[in-house]
């Protein structure tokens, strides 16, 4: 069992896989924003690939906790996968995900223009480790 987390942004798709043993979130790819149609052939490629059971997408909740307009996009977007996939969707607050994704690879000096194209998956890594992490101490 592996679960992929997602990262959807307005011009990039961030992609993360779990290990098989659902503990740690590993990057996977970053996927160009084209049609719904191209993503989804994309993701469920991955999904039968690592033979996934699950999918973690981050929900952009403002600091009050509603939904702003990304967050709508994101939802609908979520909803759209639901209907194409025969398996869960589930949504995960990404509240700073990509500020943390950005700030970390800062610290690692990595150029501005290398960050640009790991910032995706890095961040969908924190949205599917912070799944993993909470499902852990559910259990």
């Amino acid at each position: 069992m592996r679960i992929i987390g997602l990262d959807i942004g307005s011009k990039r798709i961030g992609v993360a896989v779990s290990d098989a043993l659902c503990v740690i979130a590993q990057p996977l790819t970053t996927v160009l924003r084209s049609t719904f149609e191209d993503e989804i052939k994309i993701i469920k490629k991955y999904i039968e690939d690592y033979d996934v059971d699950k999918v973690v997408v981050g929900v952009p909740y403002s600091l009050s906790g509603e939904i702003g307009p990304q967050g709508k996009l994101t939802l609908d977007y979520i909803e759209k996968l639901q209907s194409e996939l025969q398996i869960p969707v589930i949504e995960c607050d990404e509240r700073f995900t990509t500020y943390i994704a950005k700030k970390t690879l800062i610290l690692a000096n990595m150029r501005r223009a290398e960050r640009k194209k790991v910032i995706d998956k890095v961040s969908a890594v924190l949205i599917l480790q912070s799944y993993l992490d909470s499902s852990r101490e559910n259990r």
